[in-house]
């Protein structure tokens, strides 16, 4: 049993060594937990390792205890298999999002309370506050760092128990205060993507669990252009891996995908980086989270992302019967793609999200009609 009051989640990066270090600079009760959430598939490309051995010297250069708990059956229950389905289907999840409701924020929650701890702790860049006995989840001081878009299925219970002791702080700061404690993650580069997939090919990953159905690819004319190697292999918006030269009679314009038809297994594309296939003034969402356990109005006016690090995007949200959001913006939205979440902002304040099922942009208007008018 532990004598910590608070539970740092060491992930071996150089966030939540300064979120231990800030804690016990205060004078908090901590320990360390080091989480493993992927197991090790024989590739060599997930850093798991070095990330469990970077914990283990931060925990020894503070003189804290450091506990291990392995998530990952949990990780592929909650979060591998719900992205697998999800590309199967055409859509375009978001992982970060599960891995903190389903274990960072669930299953680590539990251990810590297991070890006799009041609170967990992580090096995420969002604050929190209280407000009227309300917790409330707030963007991160460095606006460019702000983790806020992948915590907000957090929900009271959480919030209340978590701490974010980064969330203050620009990460240059942050840096400096690792080199100036002589921490061997001060220089760390920064984790990108997903833990699962590290430094390999995308398409390479996906392929070892959805098996490749090539299609055609055409334009929103129905011209057929090339073939592709499913349609799960691409996201709308994108415009690297279509293999598609210079087609005659056509300008020296890039491509990028502006549809996905896993019925016909056709992938849709068009020059252009505002091609008007990939505009959108609408979106239908699944039923919504609120941190504050319901919306703050049945219609409201607030600002929205439909992806990490977008700029506010004004907007008018109508909940509907089934939970599931109504959003107009104000602006034409681009690329806005079905699987990812919208989140829905106050100011710093986050409300909430939720998953985007349709858009009225034209190749997905006939789906956004029949999700409107059911």
């Amino acid at each position: 049993m532990s004598q910590a009051r608070t539970i740092v989640g060491l992930s071996g990066g150089v966030d939540s060594s300064v979120a231990a270090l800030l804690l016990q600079r205060e004078g908090e009760s901590i320990a360390g937990l080091f989480m493993q959430n992927w197991a090790d598939d024989g590739s060599g490309e997930c850093r798991a390792e070095d990330d469990r051995r970077d914990a283990v010297a931060i925990a020894g250069k503070l003189g804290i205890p450091i506990h291990f708990r392995d998530f990952s059956q949990q990780y592929w229950d909650g979060v591998f298999q719900h992205f697998l389905d999800e590309y199967a289907a055409g859509r375009t999840p978001n992982p970060d999002v599960l891995c903190n409701r389903e274990v960072k924020f669930k299953h680590f929650l539990d251990a810590a309370r297991e070890l006799g701890a009041d609170y967990i702790a992580t090096g995420h860049y969002a604050r929190t506050d209280e407000v009227d006995g309300r917790h409330r989840l707030l963007r991160g001081m460095d606006r460019n760092k702000d983790q806020s878009y992948f915590l907000h299925q957090l929900g009271q219970t959480q919030l209340a128990a978590t701490k974010f002791p980064v969330g203050e702080l620009p990460k240059p700061a942050v840096r400096q205060l690792a080199a100036d404690a002589v921490f061997a993650t001060a220089n760390k580069k920064d984790s990108t993507g997903i833990c699962f997939i590290g430094e390999r090919d995308f398409r390479s990953f996906l392929a070892q669990y959805l098996p490749m159905q090539p299609g055609e690819i055409r334009d929103p004319d129905g011209v057929l252009l090339g073939q592709h190697d499913g349609v799960f292999f691409h996201t709308l918006g994108q415009r690297g891996g279509l293999n598609i030269g210079g087609v005659k009679g056509r300008e020296a314009a890039p491509w990028y995908v502006v549809g996905k038809d896993v019925a016909s297994n056709t992938l849709t594309i068009d020059q252009g980086v505002d091609s008007p296939y990939l505009m959108s003034m609408r979106l239908l969402s699944e039923p919504a989270h609120w941190i504050a356990g319901a919306p703050p109005a049945a219609a409201f006016e607030c600002t929205a992302q439909t992806r990490y690090r977008q700029p506010d995007e004004a907007c008018r949200v109508e909940v509907r019967e089934d939970g599931g959001l109504l959003i107009h913006f104000d602006a034409p939205q681009r690329a806005v793609t079905p699987g990812q979440s919208v989140v829905l902002y106050l100011g710093d304040e986050c409300l909430g999200g939720a998953v985007i099922a349709a858009t009225d942009a034209p190749l997905q208007r006939t789906h956004f009609d029949t999700l409107f008018n059911t």
